[in-house]
């Protein structure tokens, strides 16, 4: 069984990739199932706006590689550019990296443990972590914890949450003057409106496919609430627009903000669309008075002191090599338990059987000085005769390594 890891991220894909192979949080459990049905034994999927990753245990990784694209219907060759397959080596360290924050458009920030934690709770919950994945992923949460402590990787970072609010502000005279929508109810919207609320917007209003979440995120922040029905008709009264849901599909289309843009008089709007596949159509980038930002767009900003952190990721990068070399240990003694229990079986066979001889001669009344002696003869003699076999078979090369294995074992010195 191989320990291997595939996928894609921001620094291999473009977004219209990306969104393509991103998978929503409700259908995760039913992807588990399929691939652990099929090609792996054990799975867990991170999918964010900045990555789709799948981490598995599979007698078969071409396999498992493949059920991504095939998962997704989208064709092999298209993907191939952008996909990364890692060993087990290499997905340790790429695991410990991104939970470390070292892979993250925003070098250092926090938020991708919590949505590794989450995938692996859904993994638990699917049923689809085992032996190697569980080992893996502690090990992941641990270094990343040992590099938070150690290293001060996640100092003066910018999250996008506060990127959002740079980009208004570059736009936008005063943010407590504009009218701010939220569509969605999610982890990422209420990271950004938690910094949109702190400069004192002169409203805030969350839009939601279910009215009562949305009601409940607004009210934190002295807002209001409406459903996504109600978007076409509510869109022109706001300045800024952030989305991030799990739509499948856009929800803002070039039609409905050209709409917006006429009756707001060509007053600019502002929109980040933080949504893994896009909220918002593209084609909305091209209308005048609008400023369409994704995902990919921001990362100019987030880069601001990014040097200060150089020093400490590289400090990381020390941690993390060597906890690596840990795991693979832990890899390579749980790889030679199958061959130490079978010694041990082989063992166990050989004194039941000289025990059973000792026995019958014992029985039968022979001295038991004698049936020791026989005994322990027996014994000693089942047990070499497999290295002493083979040293005699041996030649060159083989001979050589044979040797230099026994004296190790046995912890002989031979030539001495």
């Amino acid at each position: 069984m191989h320990l291997v890891a595939f996928g894609l991220n921001h620094h291999t894909a473009p977004l219209a990739i990306r969104e393509k192979l991103a998978f929503p949080a409700e259908l995760l459990p039913e992807a588990l199932s399929s691939l652990t049905a099929g090609v792996a034994n054990e799975a867990a999927i991170v999918s964010t706006c900045n990555r789709t990753e799948v981490y598995c245990a599979s007698a078969d990784p071409q396999a498992a590689l493949s059920w991504l694209a095939h998962y997704h219907r989208v064709p092999m060759a298209e993907l191939a550019p952008y996909l990364y397959q890692l060993d087990a080596r290499d997905a340790a360290r790429h695991a410990f990296r991104v939970a470390s924050g070292l892979d993250s458009m925003v070098l250092g920030e926090t938020q991708i443990l919590g949505q590794i934690k989450d995938a692996v709770r859904v993994a638990e919950r699917q049923g689809t972590m085992g032996t190697l994945l569980n080992a893996l992923f502690q090990k992941t949460f641990a270094v990343a914890k040992e590099v938070r402590s150690k290293t001060a990787v996640g100092s003066a970072s910018v999250s996008m949450a506060a990127a959002a609010v740079r980009l208004a502000e570059q736009i936008f005279p005063s943010v407590s003057e504009l009218k701010v929508l939220f569509i969605g109810a999610g982890e990422m919207i209420e990271l950004v409106a938690t910094h949109f609320a702190a400069r004192k917007p002169r409203r805030i209003t969350v839009a939601n496919r279910t009215l009562e979440r949305g009601q409940r995120l607004a009210e934190r922040f002295g807002g209001d609430a409406i459903l996504l029905a109600e978007l076409h008709d509510a869109l022109p009264a706001y300045d800024v627009v952030v989305t991030s849901t799990a739509s499948q599909l856009p929800i803002v289309g070039k039609g409905m903000v050209e709409r917006a843009v006429r009756q707001r008089r060509h007053k600019p709007i502002f929109m980040l669309d933080l949504a893994v596949p896009r909220d918002v159509e593209a084609e909305v980038a091209e209308l005048s008075d609008v400023f369409l930002y994704t995902v990919d767009d921001i990362a100019g900003i987030v880069e601001v002191g990014r040097e200060a952190r150089q020093e400490a990721a590289r400090e990381a990068e020390t941690i993390i090599e060597g906890r690596v070399a840990e795991f693979l240990d832990w890899l390579r003694r749980r790889d030679a338990v199958p061959m130490i229990r079978a010694l041990r079986d082989e063992a166990e066979r050989t004194r039941r059987h000289a025990l059973e001889a000792a026995m019958r001669q014992l029985a039968r009344g022979d001295d038991a000085g004698k049936v020791l002696e026989t005994l322990s003869q027996q014994l000693t003699n089942k047990l070499m005769h497999p290295p002493t076999q083979a040293l005699a078979r041996a030649a060159g090369p083989e001979h050589d390594a044979l040797v230099a294995a026994i004296a190790r074992l046995y912890r002989l010195h031979p030539d001495a």
